[in-house]
C-alpha cells in the first residue's frame, strides 16, 4: 500500500470478526491523550464484536486484569519513563510475541506507540508476515529539544521513520501532519481523526460552585489551560499572555489542570493560579465548561485532544494554527489562531477573547463546531482500515 492517504468504503451489514493485537506503552488508567485515545479504539473495536490481544507493560504491582469474552491482557515488563511519572516503557518481547503470535495469530497487529515494545511488535509481525497499522501520536523528535537532548534529534526522525515505514499503513490525525510527515520520508500515511465525546464535554456542565472556589463572579473572565505541565507545552507563554490579559481584565482568573514535572516550578511562580492537578470524567468536564477561554500554546503536538475537548465544552479557544486547532478551527468563526510560533500574535489573539461580544460569538460557534465528531464515526472508520488491511494483504 504506497498511498499517502486512505478511502473508506461502506462496510457490508455482515463483515468478518477480526482478531486485532494492540500493542501499546500506555493505557487507562493512564492519564495521557495517547492512553485515552487508544483505550476508546480498543472498546470501540469490541463493541463491533471485535477479539482484542491488548499487549502493554504493566503498569504497577497491583495491575492484573482479567480477561473477558473480547479482550486478552498480555503483560509485559517494563521501565520508568524519565520525567513521565506512572509511566512504563515496554522492555524488548520479541521471542514472546513471536512464541504468542505462532499459537494465537492474530489478524493485523495495530502499534500505538514506538518504544522497545513497539519495535519488539513491529519485527515479529514481519516476520510472521502479519499486516501491521502503527499510529503517529507524539512528535518524540520535536519533545528532544525541551529535554536537553536536541543532539539526539536527528537519530530520533531516522529511527521513527523506519518504524513506521516498515508498517503496511501509519495513521496521523490531520492532513498538516501528514504533509509534514511526508516531507520528510515517511511512506503508507493514512489520516484517521479523532473524535470527542459532546455528552460528557459540553457547556451544561458550567458550575458556579467550582467558579467560586477560584475566586471568579459570574462576569469574571477564566481563563482555562488543561494538559502536561512539562517543559514542550509551552507553558511559558500561557503565563506571558494571562500577564497581558490581567492588565486589561484585573479580575480575570487562570486556572491549570494537568500534572507533571514542571508543576511546582510554575505553582512557584504564580502563586495566584489556579493549580488543580489531573482530572478525568465528569470532573475534568466540569472545569472545562466553568472557564471561558482557553489558552493552548503547544507546538509539540500531533493532535491535541484537548482543543476538541474545550471546543466541546463551549470555550473560546485560542491556539497556533496546528493539528487540531488548524484542521478544526476558523480563525474569528470558533476559535482565534495565531501563525504558528508567533508569541506575539498569540497574546494578541489572547487579548481579544476578552471582548465579550466576540467571546460569546465565539463560545457558542465552539460548541456547534464539534458536534458532528464523533468517536462512533472514528470508530467506523478505524474498522474499515482493519478490514481493508487484512483483506489487501491476504
Amino acid at each position: 500500500m504506497q498511498s499517502n492517504t486512505f478511502t473508506l468504503e461502506k462496510l457490508p451489514v455482515h463483515h468478518p470478526h477480526l482478531r486485532v493485537a494492540v500493542v501499546t506503552e500506555t493505557y487507562p488508567p493512564e492519564v495521557n491523550g495517547v492512553a485515552m485515545t487508544i483505550g476508546r479504539m480498543v472498546e470501540g473495536l469490541r463493541r463491533r464484536d471485535h477479539q482484542i490481544q491488548l499487549i502493554r507493560p504493566k503498569q504497577n504491582s497491583a495491575d492484573q486484569p482479567a480477561d473477558e469474552a473480547s479482550l486478552s491482557h498480555h503483560l509485559q515488563r517494563g521501565m520508568s519513563i524519565p520525567r513521565y511519572q506512572g509511566l512504563k516503557m515496554g522492555l524488548p518481547a520479541r521471542a514472546g510475541l513471536s512464541k504468542l503470535w505462532a499459537g494465537q495469530r492474530p489478524d493485523v497487529v495495530h502499534i500505538a506507540t514506538e518504544g522497545p515494545l513497539g519495535w519488539s511488535a513491529l519485527s515479529a509481525a514481519n516476520k510472521l508476515r502479519i499486516p501491521v497499522v502503527t499510529d503517529f501520536h507524539t512528535n518524540f523528535h520535536s519533545y528532544s529539544g525541551h529535554y536537553g537532548l536536541g543532539f539526539l534529534r536527528p537519530a530520533i526522525v531516522a529511527y521513527l521513520r523506519k518504524f513506521h515505514n516498515k508498517a503496511a499503513l501509519t495513521l496521523i490525525p490531520t492532513e498538516g501532519i501528514r504533509q509534514e510527515l511526508a516531507r520528510h520520508g515517511y511512506n503508507n500515511l493514512g489520516i484517521l481523526a479523532r473524535g470527542v465525546d459532546t455528552r460528557l464535554f459540553n457547556p451544561q456542565r458550567r458550575s458556579n460552585e467550582l467558579r467560586a472556589q477560584w475566586g471568579a463572579a459570574d462576569d469574571d473572565p477564566v481563563v482555562l489551560y488543561v494538559g502536561r505541565i512539562a517543559p514542550e507545552k509551552n507553558l511559558d507563554l500561557v503565563f506571558k499572555a494571562f500577564a497581558a490579559m490581567r492588565e486589561r481584565a484585573p479580575r480575570a482568573r487562570l486556572v491549570l489542570v494537568g500534572d507533571g514535572p514542571d508543576r511546582s516550578l510554575w505553582q512557584g511562580r504564580n502563586a495566584e493560579a489556579q493549580f488543580c492537578g489531573a482530572k478525568i470524567g465528569t470532573d475534568l468536564a466540569n472545569h472545562y465548561a466553568s472557564a471561558d477561554i482557553f489558552l493552548f500554546p503547544s507546538l509539540t503536538e500531533t493532535y491535541g485532544n484537548v482543543t476538541l475537548e474545550a471546543l466541546a465544552s463551549g470555550l473560546a479557544v485560542v491556539a497556533f494554527d496546528y493539528a487540531a486547532a488548524q484542521a478544526h478551527i476558523g480563525d474569528e468563526r470558533n476559535g482565534l489562531k495565531a501563525l504558528s510560533g508567533d508569541d506575539n500574535e498569540f497574546i494578541r489573539k489572547s487579548l481579544q477573547a476578552l471582548d465579550p461580544e466576540l467571546r460569546c460569538r465565539l463560545q457558542a460557534a465552539a460548541w456547534r463546531s464539534v458536534q458532528e465528531l464523533s468517536w462512533e464515526d472514528i470508530h467506523q472508520q478505524f474498522e474499515s482500515v482493519l478490514l481493508s488491511l487484512v483483506s489487501t494483504q491476504s
